[in-house]
């Protein structure tokens, strides 16, 4: 059964009754925006592999780089204006326009008569992909409740490898077309996630904190209780999350700290950028050559990062954010010395490499893709919006995303050039900088498992600024809740503002 709920913004909603089928809808919301990103990556990297791409457009390392990077400088160029954007018009709208802006680059980008023109077509997707995943992180971890937030938000990423999976797949099909249509085909088909995300937006409702931030309290309060309680406004759970809502968003008003960490830069230099793009070149130090033995493992690979991101979401959350993080971070310094050694012994004596030493490498390699999936897939959208209060969360998570995008920019235009002039090197400087970022990570980090969002404000302020206690404690039946006697604090509460 949906019900018309008024959402303070031109996009309209007809939302469902139900809790979980609500949680459904916004968790397929989550995927296929996440599909999207994974499918440019994976699409990218067989494209690179694929003589009728590299031919077409008479590629060298230089031009590979900039054609495979410059979807980054969208990504720069997007979070500059997305946390603004989402403030004004809505969390909903900004994904409309994110998606509009995507299949837009989509069209280009499969029409691409030069470097130029593929170039600009990729900057427009990388924009409109920036824009809708900034929006879509902020918007999913204020409607998700507490309990589901991890899974929620969490799959905002994990399923990059669903989209990786499909692309690796289609320009596995495609791979032996004798014309464009094996690169132009693969491209044109990145526009169907941006598409189903638009049909699902009039069917989930807007972020009830950005309601309650505009004054729509009573909508607000309606969203709460539709995704906390089957639409029961009376509900002890759905009454303590809308109080800490209304109580922590009036004393940001008044004043609130900015001072929090990100976690987007330290997911983009852990060193996944080089299997990401460039898997081909990757494999060949490790001595697979063959163009199609590099597509079948560009299929593998996604499929075993899938399954890593999933267990990490699960590990997320029920053991907590940190220390998935630094065991993700350790075991990835670990791998990337095994591969650097690896990638030398091959380098020194290609001839006469065992067939031991190149399937030794070649695991490692995957190990490392599913190690960095455990942690940083899932928390590359979920952490940073958790740690941010609502005065600064989009403008900090677009923050995030282009100190991200910066990165990424950088690293995916070098990453050939260095394979191609330092070969193994490359692996032994980046498991240098990673064993920063693992201390990094234990100093600064803090934990977020089991709290809703004004509660993670909590820890920062040190105080509550709510009276209530907390959500999962009332839940758990652990704590209790006079309704009756709250309802009229908020009564009391709304009148004054």
């Amino acid at each position: 059964m949906l019900k018309k709920t008024v959402t303070g913004t031109w996009l309209p909603a007809w939302v469902p009754e139900s809790t979980l089928t609500l949680s459904f809808l916004l968790m397929i919301c989550s995927v296929v925006q996440s599909c999207t990103g994974g499918y440019d990556g994976s699409m990218l990297n067989g494209l690179n592999i694929l003589p009728s791409y590299t031919d077409y457009f008479h590629l060298n390392p230089v031009t590979t780089g900039l054609n495979t990077a410059s979807v980054f400088i969208g990504g720069i160029l997007g979070p500059l204006v997305s946390g603004v954007v989402s403030d004004r018009l809505g969390r909903r709208p900004a994904i409309f326009w994110g998606s509009a802006i995507t299949l837009i680059g989509v069209l280009l980008q499969t029409a691409a008569q030069n470097v130029g023109m593929f170039v600009v077509a990729r900057i427009i997707l990388g924009f409109g992909s920036a824009l809708s995943g900034i929006a879509g992180g902020v918007y999913l971890s204020e409607t998700f409740p507490s309990r589901w937030r991890a899974w929620g938000v969490g799959l905002l990423n994990d399923f990059y490898y669903v989209g990786a999976l499909i692309a690796a797949g289609i320009t596995l099909g495609t791979g032996q077309w004798q014309s464009t249509w094996a690169w132009r085909l693969p491209s044109l088909f990145q526009g169907v996630f941006s598409f189903l995300c638009i049909l699902i937006l009039p069917f989930i409702p807007e972020s009830p904190r950005w309601l309650a931030h505009e004054d729509y309290f009573e909508v607000a309060r309606t969203v709460v209780a539709q995704t906390n309680s089957n639409g029961d406004i009376s509900d002890p759970v759905a009454v303590a999350v809308y109080k800490e809502i209304i109580d922590t968003i009036a004393w940001e008003k008044q004043e609130a700290s900015t001072d929090r960490n990100v976690a987007g830069p330290f997911s983009c230099i852990a060193g996944n950028i080089i299997a990401s793009y460039y898997l081909g070149p990757e494999l060949d130090t490790a001595g697979i050559t063959d163009p199609n033995d590099q597509l079948k493992a560009n299929v593998v690979l996604n499929v075993w990062c899938l399954g890593c991101s999933i267990f990490g979401t699960h590990l997320l959350a029920n053991w907590g954010r940190k220390p998935t993080a630094i065991l993700s971070q350790c075991l990835l310094v670990a791998c990337l010395f095994i591969i650097g050694g690896l990638s030398k012994k091959y380098a020194d004596n290609p001839d006469g490499a065992s067939k031991s030493l190149v399937y030794g490498d070649v695991a490692v390699m995957f190990l490392f893709q599913g190690f960095y999936s455990i942690a940083w897939t899932p928390l590359l959208y979920l952490y940073p919006p958790e740690v941010m209060n609502y005065s600064i969360r989009a403008n900090g998570l677009a923050f995030s995303q282009l100190a991200l995008n910066a990165f990424a920019l950088v690293f995916v235009f070098i990453m050939p050039i260095g394979l191609n002039n330092i070969g193994w090197k490359m692996y032994m400087v980046n498991a240098s900088w990673d064993i920063v970022i693992v201390g990094l990570i234990a100093y600064f980090w803090i934990e977020t498992k089991g709290k809703t969002l004004e509660e993670i404000d909590a820890i920062f302020e040190g105080e509550k600024h709510s009276s209530v206690p907390d959500v999962e404690a009332i839940r758990r039946g652990e704590a209790e809740l006079d309704v009756g006697k709250i309802n009229v604090e908020v009564d009391q509460k709304l009148k004054g503002l």
